[in-house]
């Protein structure tokens, strides 16, 4: 990535489409119910300083990535241990997001088409434009999120007459657990997963241009969670919601405005599609990055090929059903991701500053 260079406002883009990604459709902090845009709210301001760590780890090794500084601060071989564990983590979390994919058209738009088709379509479109490379994704990304936003602004105005405000009450009515549990998975779902960029934003154009775009990123796309929280609960209702794979879906299609406009939404799987389609590219770029890195290869391109087909297979292998698929999102996926996103980047961090003291001290001496 040394010859590519993204400045902030197509980085910032990339990381609000990117934040989007599954959560447009599959929804966020669902175990909070009529509270989970509350649940949302606080976990945005949770991850905030989580989003200081990472930028500080760039800030601190600028034009290198998380693989490059896994080698600088922990040496050839426990470095390298590290690389491969968020190799896999990137992979993985590529491959769940290919399958949230193909569950959404198998289950809701083409039933009767096998499920390999539609993975294949998707993997085979992320293949050839990450070939490209950062910045021509990054480009990609700009024009997808205007058209993107629009469409959430169009859906916004016409959801209005279905909007019931007494949903939402009684606020705070939730159980601890409940919101302790929502909070702590939209946190990790989407918020956290933004740790996939360390291994792309060494191409940032300025050192700390890591801390506008993270964090501006995250807080912008959460905005628009949390109004799509809330249209949810208040057109669908939460006993309602509590039932549903995709409440988005599903919410926007009791849109009516006579016989004139129906259907609306098809606009969900455009906004669905183009979300899932960054962040699918970039998790394969972190992945084919990594790789490179571990194995000392000049170029991550010629390795995107082969990982996006991995990729596919282990998408389309990963889970039986969309009742699985559910289950871990919920159930499993933070405690999983929890050591990649929090535990192993904090304690990078708190070694780097600990050995660049160290040196500063020698040399002192």
């Amino acid at each position: 990535m040394e010859n590519e260079v993204v400045c902030d406002k197509l980085a910032l883009s990339t990381v609000i489409l990117f934040v989007f990604g599954s959560t447009m459709i599959l929804g966020a902090a669902g175990e909070a119910k009529n509270g989970s845009w509350i649940a949302i709210i606080a976990a945005t301001i949770l991850v905030i300083p989580l989003l200081l760590v990472y930028c500080r780890l760039l800030a601190l090794f600028p034009k290198k990535d998380i693989f490059d500084i896994f080698v600088i601060l922990y040496g050839k071989y426990i470095g390298k241990l590290f690389c491969v564990l968020y190799i896999w983590y990137f992979f993985h979390l590529g491959a769940l997001v290919i399958r949230n994919f193909a569950e959404f058209m198998n289950t809701l738009a083409l039933p009767e088409t096998p499920m390999i088709v539609t993975i294949m379509c998707l993997s085979l479109l992320c293949i050839w434009s990450s070939t490209h490379g950062v910045e021509v994704m990054a480009r990609s990304s700009r024009i997808l999120l205007i058209i993107c936003l629009l469409f959430v602004f169009i859906i916004a105005s016409l959801s209005i007459p279905q909007m019931r405000f007494h949903y939402l009450k009684p606020f705070f009515s939730m159980k601890t657990s409940d919101f302790l549990n929502g909070t702590f998975s939209a946190f990790s779902f989407p918020f956290a997963e933004v740790i996939v960029f360390t291994g792309v934003f060494s191409c940032l154009e300025k050192r700390n241009s890591s801390y506008k775009v993270l964090i501006k990123g995250v807080v912008i796309a959460s905005v628009f969670i949390v109004y799509i929280s809330m249209r949810n609960i208040m057109v669908l209702g939460p006993s309602t919601l509590n039932l549903l794979y995709f409440p988005s879906y599903v919410a926007i299609s009791r849109i009516h405005l006579g016989d004139f406009l129906q259907r609306m939404e098809v606009s969900v799987a455009i906004v669905f599609v183009s979300a899932i389609f960054i962040k699918v590219s970039f998790c394969l770029i972190a992945v084919s990055n990594g790789i490179s890195k571990l194995f000392n290869l000049k170029d991550y391109k010629s390795l995107i090929i082969q990982t996006g087909l991995l990729m596919s297979y282990l998408a389309y292998t990963i889970y039986d059903s969309t009742m699985e698929m559910q289950y871990w999102a919920i159930t499993i996926y933070k405690y999983y991701a929890f050591p990649f996103q929090v535990i192993i980047p904090v304690i990078t961090l708190l070694f780097a500053h600990f050995k660049m003291k160290k040196l500063k001290h020698i040399s002192c001496n």
